[in-house]
């Protein structure tokens, strides 16, 4: 064989060997390309998975956590009734109207009596307006009973017909309290509102802004603020007790459309008192706001009684609209103030020369925009 065979041989071999292994390392590096692709593939279907399940999972929470809060801050939410001790809708003066409204098995903590029907089959039929009025004012006190869990105990006052040959309709706040008492004798606090009252501010609960802080935001004396001029001081009279009436007072003196009584002994005792009638047969002439001229005959008589009594600011649970305390228009002590989100408006004496209707309806849709949310916006 020749060297050419030979370094042909060589050559051709050589060449079969360098393209064996090109072949090899193409097989190789698309074997490897491949699998890094797969790989690629691999991994961003991972990531796209769990991103995709991490978006349901946030989109998911998201909705559930906005439906709480929607129906959380429901303006005008459902209602539970407790229908037990149905017997004692009829008892006493004052039937309830759904008697109790209450989420919890057991008397609750506060109970908030709320007088209404006022006038309607005593003296005349109501109008449209008036019974509207009562719908709104009904439906902002049952919201804020079960927004914080309080009981609500609707008292129909066209029983004032009972006491109408006395000439003392107003005075059976002190019957209908003595009632109420004993249907929820497991109660500490009672809440007096009259019927042109509405809750303005229903996210503070009423531990909060009265209850936990009682003794820094109430007066026991009439040292501060005193438009009766009654004595400030009576013989006996221990300023330490506890309080178990709460009232405020106006441009007029004592304001009792909206009060709170304590459950308890004294309480009931003083109920006695104040209903004496005895007590309304020698004065009814001169009291002219009956009931409450009959408190505060009692407070500046009686030490027992101004022991137990707190003054709170009337802005605090009572605050007035323009036109009521006409004389002190610009008494700042008095009137609602936005700004300052003032708990309880109270519409009192409009019926004497002023627009009920126009009253409520002003402020009840200011109350939906003070405490509506960001998000209801889409919706509504």
């Amino acid at each position: 064989m020749s060297d050419s065979d030979l370094k042909y041989d060589d050559g051709k071999s050589l060449s079969r060997y360098n393209g064996d292994h090109d072949e090899d390392n193409d097989k190789k590096s698309l074997t490897f390309f491949k699998r890094t692709k797969l790989n690629f593939f691999r991994i961003h279907n991972y990531f796209h998975s769990e991103i995709g399940k991490s978006k349901k999972s946030l989109l998911i929470l998201f909705v559930v956590v906005f439906l709480f809060f929607w129906i959380s801050d429901s303006a005008i939410p459902d209602t539970f009734i407790d229908q037990r001790n149905k017997e004692s809708n009829n008892e006493s003066s004052g039937n309830s109207i759904n008697s109790k409204w209450f989420s919890r098995s057991k008397d609750p903590r506060f109970v908030i009596i709320l007088a209404a029907n006022e006038g309607g089959g005593v003296l005349r039929w109501k109008n449209e307006q008036e019974w509207a009025i009562e719908h709104i004012s009904i439906a902002n006190k049952k919201a804020y009973a079960k927004r914080h869990g309080y009981g609500l105990t609707i008292k129909d006052l066209t029983t004032a017909k009972r006491y109408s040959h006395e000439f003392r309709e107003g005075w059976q706040k002190a019957d209908i309290l003595k009632q109420t008492m004993r249907e929820f004798p497991d109660t500490e606090w009672f809440w007096w509102l009259d019927l042109d009252t509405l809750i303005m501010e229903p996210e503070k609960s009423l531990e909060d802004h009265i209850f936990n802080r009682i003794d820094k935001i109430t007066d026991r004396t009439l040292k501060n603020f005193n438009p009766l001029n009654l004595q400030l001081d009576q013989p006996y009279t221990d300023y330490s007790e506890e309080m178990d009436l709460l009232i405020t007072q106006d441009c007029g003196g004592f304001n009792l459309g909206s009060f709170f009584i304590k459950n308890s002994d004294w309480s009931r005792l003083f109920l006695d008192m104040w209903w004496d009638p005895i007590t309304y047969e020698q004065k009814h002439m001169v009291w002219e706001h009956r009931e409450q001229d009959a408190l505060e005959s009692l407070y500046a008589s009686e030490a027992w009684i101004r022991s137990k009594i707190g003054f709170l600011p009337l802005r605090s649970i009572n605050a007035f609209p323009p036109g009521a305390c006409s004389d002190s228009s610009d008494d700042p002590r008095y009137f609602y103030d936005e700004k300052d989100h003032d708990f309880v408006v109270n519409m009192a004496g409009c019926n004497f020369g002023r627009d009920c209707w126009g009253e409520i309806q002003y402020y009840a849709n200011l109350m939906r925009k003070l405490n509506t949310k960001w998000y209801t916006r889409f919706f509504f």
